[in-house]
């Protein structure tokens, strides 16, 4: 449902949802596109593989500038797939630039060497997190510590056995914010939320890690279920979840 060009210029590694950030909150989302700029090609892969888990986090875009655009806050998607570099791991992460993917082998990046890796950290992986410094440093001039919330999406199955959550909410160190959204989540509809699961938020050097450990903000990380938000009104659903928790969060102070 959610497609997106394979190919473009790119000229921006991200794309911004303007909004206030006086309220304290920046959204965020790492793997939100499955595009790749035209001079990659398409790595080599057939294109049906870049409708894949692999390729982009399905649903996760619609779900971020909906919530932007319902609470009035500021957002940064990545705009590259996450199969050019990953944006949500450290520049020297071994798992920054996938040479086999959930059994795709990616041709494009088989025999890259460390002057290609570092143009691409230059060209997409850097300036997506310089804007997210950025972002961060202008609330905090502000007078606000901004909460940042990671929108990510996750398969239904994993090497054949199903994942029983309907989301999961990810942390490290820091439990304030995420805590809070597990309580929050975890009152409503039933709901089987994962306490990192169906990961574990422990990854240092990724997104939450470095914007928000090392600068000592709360934060959390949202695993969705990718079917549940693969249709439009299933991103509406979860657009009416997370708004009035994430809206009662700021409004507390908490």
């Amino acid at each position: 449902m959610f497609e997106t060009s394979l190919n473009t210029s790119l000229d921006e590694s991200f794309a911004r949802v303007s909004g206030d950030l006086k309220p304290g909150l920046i959204l965020l989302a790492d793997h939100a596109r499955n595009t790749l700029p035209v001079d990659y090609g398409t790595l080599g892969l057939p294109p049906q593989q870049f409708e894949r888990h692999i390729a982009y986090d399905i649903g996760v875009e619609a779900v971020t500038r909906g919530l932007a655009e319902r609470l009035g806050c500021p957002a940064l998607m990545a705009t590259f797939s996450r199969l050019l570099i990953d944006p949500n791991r450290g520049a020297d992460d071994p798992t920054l630039i996938m040479r086999v993917s959930d059994g795709a082998i990616v041709p494009g990046n088989a025999r890259i060497d460390e002057a290609e890796r570092d143009r691409r950290i230059a060209r997409f992986h850097r300036p997506y997190h310089a804007a997210i410094a950025a972002e961060i440093d202008l609330a905090m001039g502000k007078g606000v510590d901004p909460v940042l919330v990671s929108i990510h999406s996750f398969t239904p199955y994993w090497k054949g056995v199903a994942r029983p959550w309907h989301a999961g909410v990810l942390w490290d160190e820091d439990h304030r914010f995420a805590g809070y959204l597990l309580e929050a989540l975890r009152a409503k509809d039933d709901l089987c939320i994962g306490d990192n699961e169906p990961y574990s938020g422990a990854l240092e050097g990724d997104t939450l890690y470095t914007h928000g450990t090392r600068r000592g903000l709360r934060h959390g990380l949202i695993e969705i279920r990718q079917d549940l938000i693969a249709q439009q009104s299933g991103v509406d659903e979860w657009i009416s979840r997370l708004a009035p928790i994430l809206e009662a969060f700021m409004k507390g102070g908490s």
